[in-house]
């Protein structure tokens, strides 16, 4: 496989976390606008969510690493840092685009710093991480020991991205640096494990790539199909309900 080349499974997992991303949050909404009495913020749904949330944060990662060690073999020094910057700023440029449609939609509870904003964040970071290599699997179990620790501890608003915040907050999707960019540390070291020098040693069995297009297609456009799913989502809900909810 080419040095540019994607990795199907790769694509195949994050589409997977895609659709489970679609179902959790149809639930959510269904919830949300007292259609269906889910209850989300515990017990099965709860633990649903997490794992999706985990599962793209591990892609996350991986993807890092394969995109570092293609990427040193043509850059280096600050054209290899700026490359990773960029590129996890424009992810939190998105990040904000759904800060600012939650707050027009929502008012309370909007998104801060939800998933997006931490992809940004962790990416842009990323270059200070890469030298450790599987070492970063420690590291991303003491972040989530971390973020376990100040889980507990109220503070102010300031400290939000940290995983610091007021008792009386609340955000329908809140994912701070501590412990969520643990996972992406974790992938960071699965990838540097699983795809050593951006390249995969080992076999695969073979994919039938025609049977899984819908799922590879969703990988491969995850970030697109993340901005607008949750307006699908509602529009759907309103056309088949006619809930009051636009």
């Amino acid at each position: 496989m080419s040095g540019t080349a994607r990795y199907p499974e790769i694509d195949l997992f994050r589409g997977i976390a895609i659709v489970m991303m679609i179902l959790f949050h149809t639930i959510f909404d269904l919830a949300f606008f007292q259609i269906v009495p889910f209850d989300v913020t515990d017990g099965f749904w709860r633990f649903f969510a997490y794992a999706t949330a985990s599962l793209f944060l591990l892609i996350v990662g991986i993807s890092l690493s394969i995109s570092h060690a293609r990427a040193v073999s043509r850059l280096n020094g600050p054209a290899l840092v700026k490359k990773f910057v960029f590129r996890g700023a424009g992810i939190f440029c998105c990040g904000l685009l759904v800060t600012v449609a939650t707050w027009w939609y929502l008012h309370e509870g909007y998104v801060i710093f939800g998933i997006l904003h931490l992809i940004g964040v962790a990416v842009m970071l990323s270059p200070l991480f890469f030298r450790f290599r599987t070492g970063n699997a420690i590291i991303g179990l003491i972040f989530i020991v971390i973020g376990w620790i100040l889980a507990t501890i109220p503070g102010p608003m300031g400290l939000l991205v940290f995983g610091i915040h007021p008792l009386i907050f609340q955000s329908v999707d809140y994912t701070p640096i501590f412990p969520w960019m643990g996972l992406v540390l974790i992938g960071l070291a699965l990838g540097e494990f699983a795809y050593p020098n951006g390249v995969r040693h080992w076999t695969l069995p073979e994919i039938p790539e025609r049977a899984l297009a819908p799922l590879l297609f969703m990988g491969r456009h995850s970030l697109v199909i993340y901005l607008v799913h949750q307006i699908v989502i509602v529009l759907i809900i309103y056309l088949l309900t006619g809930a009051p909810i636009l």
